[in-house]
């Protein structure tokens, strides 16, 4: 059996950033969020994860405007559907730019992990906080006392 045969539609793992008014997200951020799962929605995308991401100054006027806020999804999709997706946010009021990641399986789910506040840290981290020292590398404190001489 082919490859094509076992897997006809495959997905892809995307990471979007969507940038839309603060204004309207501050007095209304129900219907902005629904304005973006509605837009993932007509493309056929599946919401992982989503949440807001960061409220601030712009570093440059965008349409008018000089503060937005950046809202992050985790999604899956097939490939195909990216440009009608792109296409959809253009036509978007609320949704001023926009920008999709394609992420490997792994990477995906670290960033899932740490939009749901998931993510654990690695196991070697939390056995030794410490770098380990090789034999050439000493603090100065531990040089012999004749190695200034």
């Amino acid at each position: 059996m082919s490859a094509l045969a076992e897997n006809p539609v495959r997905q892809h793992f995307y990471e979007g950033m969507f940038l839309v008014d603060s204004g309207k997200f501050a007095t209304d951020p129900d219907a902005v969020t629904n304005e973006i799962m509605t837009v993932l929605a007509k493309v056929g995308a599946t919401v992982v994860a989503h949440r807001p991401w960061q409220d601030g100054k712009l570093a440059y006027e965008i349409q008018g405007m000089k503060k937005g806020l950046h809202y992050i999804v985790c999604f899956t999709m097939r490939g195909a559907g990216m440009k009608t997706l792109i296409r959809q946010c253009q036509l978007n009021e609320t949704i001023i730019r926009q920008m999709f990641i394609v992420h490997s399986q792994q990477i995906f789910d670290a960033t899932v992990g740490a939009i749901t506040g998931a993510a654990q840290a690695p196991a070697e981290a939390q056995q030794n906080d410490r770098p380990e020292r090789g034999r050439g590398d000493r603090r100065r404190d531990e040089m012999p006392s004749d190695f200034n001489e």
